[in-house]
């Protein structure tokens, strides 16, 4: 199961979404969701904003610490992608995700 966070349905600031997304790591571990998907969009000049670059410093520190078994951006959410592939063995539901195949750097995925 995915759950989904919209932070630009959010309007959320870097500090705001920061804590979203952290608030919903907790949740997802107490109701067993194996994957997060966060909507961020991708930024109005094209090169990725602000909430995109600081969300992904974040995830990148919290794999590190292993609080987070990884995660990667929407434009390598395919069934092709090797990195992947096994979750979508562990669960098939996941073929039926609206972002799959869609190219979207708009999102985040976060593998817990």
């Amino acid at each position: 199961m995915i759950r989904f966070i919209d932070l630009k349905k959010e309007n959320a600031s870097v500090d705001y979404a920061i804590a979203i997304v952290a608030l919903e790591i907790e949740n997802a571990r107490t109701c067993e969701d194996k994957i997060i998907k966060v909507l961020h969009g991708y930024g109005s000049h094209g090169r990725g904003g602000v909430i995109l670059i600081e969300l992904r410093k974040y995830l990148k520190d919290l794999k590190s610490r292993n609080k987070i078994k990884d995660f990667f951006s929407g434009d390598k959410w395919s069934i092709f992608n090797k990195e992947i592939f096994t979750y979508f063995e562990n669960d098939k539901s996941l073929l039926n995700d609206n972002d799959l195949e869609k190219n979207n750097p708009g999102i985040t995925l976060i593998i817990l």
